[in-house]
């Protein structure tokens, strides 16, 4: 007996690493709980002021603010957006960002790459439909040479941005806006001039393959950083708000800093905040729609987790590059941390039905037993980890139907519970692939151009026609078109297929 118990002991490290991944899970849930209280508080604040007899709580809490003696005081905001291939959502996102409802001065500067690209000629016949209603214009920004083609086109974008202008704010194409998003980031900007960077996080919305799946899992985690609702350590490339004056002076080194061997904005921003100590927030009310393409398939997505891992290998200064390092193991550890109680319990499971097949010793009883319990519990903690995450999305979901009433309304109905829960699985057990081989490659393939870093920042880039995919990863954006036009009949088609969705009736099925 006394042999029996020491065998038992012996067993415990791998109950210990079960019993971490446990803990690991119920982190996650706390977390997600967290960010649910921060959104779900914002949708009370809403309906408070809405039964106050504020019908605009969609644009502000504070009906005030709608006067026009102080709409005529809001301040100049320019919109650049740096655009990059067409796709199926693309006109839906355009037609939020330009119909918004903000009260004062407001541009929009799309950014291109060349005439050649697709999105070229798709914002072009979006702007001719509204003509003079809408301060807009393209911009050919040319080649890149020493950042990424993204930041190239974003400095493109703020050089040639009104003299006025108070405020930038950075969207992708592939964020879908709500009516009064520019003016809350403005708001705050307007409170709190101390703000370095104003950010926000998309809620995405799977289309039902495994690839879209994996790219919900692979967000959500990093989505409690995000819903804080005041400071935050995080930034998201998708949505950044800052002073325009930081880009004249090059406050701070952001605009050198950006240029020279610059690949991630996002990542290069936070650096430079963190160095000087500059606060970076994140509103309550800054979570955007983001639908995943269709036809989003699994090599798809391990491209873009390779872009996502990639990032941790850009740094500006030896403190940053500390930073990412610890990142880079932390992230592997919890990953692989997070799928290792997993595949345990899939060998307890298989040990005891195997017991159960067969006569087997009182040793053999006692083990199958102890690693049924654990079993149990991670299970337990399994279901625990997902009402959480349900809930969040619930909360999320029904905060951007009320801040766009609008819109056709979200619904939490298309979602798959069974595909996300094997989604994280597999996005937790292949990141610390990917982040392995873009540490041992230092080269990555974005939207067919060839990155090289060395010592954080851009030293080579390559462009070759055989570098382009024939679409984009998330959005499944079309990058080569026709000799870079689109047919007018598919442009004519998609934007009456948009104004049928705009114009359809409601449906609220949260």
């Amino acid at each position: 007996m006394l042999f029996l118990k020491l065998r038992v002991y012996q067993k415990h490290p791998l109950h210990l690493r079960e019993t971490g991944g446990c803990l690991i899970v119920l982190i996650l849930a706390l977390g997600w709980a967290l960010a649910a209280y921060v959104r779900g508080r914002e949708i009370r604040r809403m309906k408070s002021s809405m039964k106050s007899g504020n019908s605009f709580a969609f644009l502000t809490l504070d009906i005030n603010e709608l006067e026009h003696s102080n709409q005529a005081n809001l301040p100049r905001v320019t919109v650049v957006m740096p655009l990059k291939g067409f796709g199926e959502h693309n006109l839906h996102n355009w037609r939020s960002q330009i119909t918004s409802l903000y009260g004062g001065p407001l541009e929009f500067l799309f950014v291109v790459e060349s005439t050649a690209d697709p999105a070229y000629h798709a914002v072009k016949c979006l702007l001719a439909d509204f003509k003079d209603a809408v301060e807009a214009k393209v911009i050919v920004a040319g080649l890149s040479t020493t950042c990424s083609q993204k930041i190239h086109n974003q400095l493109v974008g703020v050089d040639q941005m009104h003299k006025d202008t108070k405020y930038v704010l950075f969207l992708d194409d592939d964020v879908r806006l709500h009516p009064g998003s520019i003016g809350a980031l403005t708001t705050e900007m307007e409170k709190n001039p101390d703000i370095f960077i104003q950010t926000g996080y998309p809620l995405d919305l799977p289309s039902g393959t495994l690839g879209s799946y994996c790219i919900y899992g692979y967000h959500m985690p990093c989505s409690m950083g995000f819903a804080t609702g005041g400071k935050t350590f995080f930034l998201w490339g998708g949505c950044m708000m800052m002073h325009a004056n930081d880009f004249r002076t090059d406050h701070h080194c952001v605009v050198s800093g950006l240029r020279d061997g610059g690949y991630s904005d996002d990542m290069t921003l936070a650096a430079i905040a963190g160095a000087h100590k500059r606060l970076i927030t994140s509103p309550p009310v800054a979570v955007f729609p983001h639908p995943l393409a269709t036809d989003l398939t699994f090599p798809r997505y391990w491209n873009y987790l390779r872009k996502q891992t990639f990032v941790l290998e850009s740094y500006t200064t030896k403190v940053n590059w500390i930073m990412n390092r610890a990142l880079f193991t932390s992230h592997c550890y919890l990953s692989w941390g997070f799928v290792s109680p997993y595949v345990m319990a899939g060998i307890h499971v298989a040990a005891a039905l195997r017991h159960y097949l067969k006569e087997n010793s009182l040793e053999g009883t006692v083990m199958t037993c102890n690693g049924l319990l654990l079993v149990a519990c991670l299970a337990v903690c399994t279901v625990i980890e997902l009402l959480s995450m349900w809930n969040l999305t619930r909360i999320e979901v029904h905060l951007c139907n009320m801040l766009s009433p609008e819109a056709p309304q979200l619904s939490l109905a298309s979602y798959n519970w069974c595909l996300v829960f094997i989604a994280m699985l597999v996005d937790n057990f292949l990141y610390p692939l990917s982040a392995m081989r873009s540490h041992l490659s230092q080269s990555i393939n974005w939207s067919g151009i060839r990155y090289h870093l060395k010592d954080g920042k851009i030293c080579k880039i390559d462009r070759h026609k055989h570098l382009v995919p024939k679409i984009t990863d998330l959005a499944g954006k079309d990058l080569l078109g026709k000799q870079g036009s689109i047919p007018k009949v598919a442009i004519i088609s998609t934007l009456s297929r948009t104004l049928a969705q705009w114009r359809q009736p409601k449906k609220y099925n949260i």
